[in-house]
């Protein structure tokens, strides 16, 4: 099984690794514009051969895991190239408007939306690790607009990595991975650059951060060259749920100014209710 993958980062990196010890006929080949990521990548060995667009003919796979504004430019060229039995899927964590380029492509029946919720602060191939995926729910959209054996490879794939599916239309993915997903990134942002506004001294940020910074944090590590082209693809949902959060924080702020603690400690007793529906979530 020939398995070619755009972008050899954190994700497609991730991939590589996993489809290489799931499948023992899988050869793995990258494609990547940065140079010294194809290489960081071949000499780590979860890619097996540097290669380019003009032999994805050649593919029975490709994942495209770059930037969701690059892929909507690429994808409509891999669909070009590809022969009739590839399957291709992204892994952007934006899905309508990509699947909205490509519904009148003669090789849409090749594609299949899909978004792994996986991933770390971390990026390029050096924070590739096994077993990302694993126990993972993989969210996937107009599953009946892929050709069903070419389904049936994708389940293979994912099957085999240890995911979990979830079947979801472009436009209730969009809606629900704004609130779960993206406005937790810019939230995770926002404090960053307040903390770092406020806090000049760098040692004391350092000192006096506990886990729970850190954890609260963590997020703002992550790539903007794969963050803010999310934020643009999504501004409508995200501007949505923003206004949301805000409206939150200024009623928490308007409870504390009028000393009504009693009504904060109802606010957050009735929050907690979060640990039971993430019970089971590291």
């Amino acid at each position: 099984m020939n398995v070619f993958i755009i972008g050899v980062g954190l994700i497609g990196g991730s991939f590589a690794i996993d489809i290489k010890a799931a499948f023992n006929d899988a050869k793995i080949f990258g494609i990547d514009g940065n140079p010294e990521h194809l290489e960081n990548s071949v000499s780590l060995g979860f890619i097996d051969h540097a290669s380019d667009f003009d032999q994805l003919d050649q593919a029975d796979v490709v994942i495209i895991a770059i930037p969701v504004d690059a892929t909507v430019k690429v994808l409509p060229q891999v669909l070009d190239q590809i022969n009739d039995d590839c399957l291709v899927f992204d892994v952007g964590s934006t899905k309508k408007k990509l699947c909205k380029t490509v519904e009148d492509h003669p090789k849409r029946r090749n594609y299949l939306a899909v978004h792994p919720i996986a991933g770390t602060e971390f990026s390029g191939p050096k924070a590739a690790i096994a077993n990302l995926y694993r126990g993972k729910t993989n969210i996937i959209c107009e599953v009946e607009k892929t050709a069903f054996k070419l389904q049936e490879k994708g389940m293979e794939i994912f099957s085999r990595l240890g995911m979990r599916i979830r079947y979801m239309d472009p436009v209730s993915h969009d809606k629900h991975i704004a609130y779960v997903s993206h406005l937790s990134h810019i939230s995770s942002f926002m404090l960053g650059k307040t903390i770092i506004e406020k806090e000049k001294n760098e040692r004391d940020i350092f000192d006096m951060a506990g886990s729970g910074f850190a954890s609260t944090v963590r997020l703002a590590k992550s790539s903007p060259a794969m963050w803010a082209p999310i934020f643009k693809q999504n501004k409508e949902n995200v501007i949505e749920t923003l206004q949301e959060y805000i409206t939150n924080l200024n009623q928490f702020k308007e409870l504390m100014e009028n000393d009504k603690f009693d009504q904060i400690y109802q606010e957050m007793e009735n929050t907690n209710y979060i640990k039971t529906i993430l019970k089971g979530i590291s």
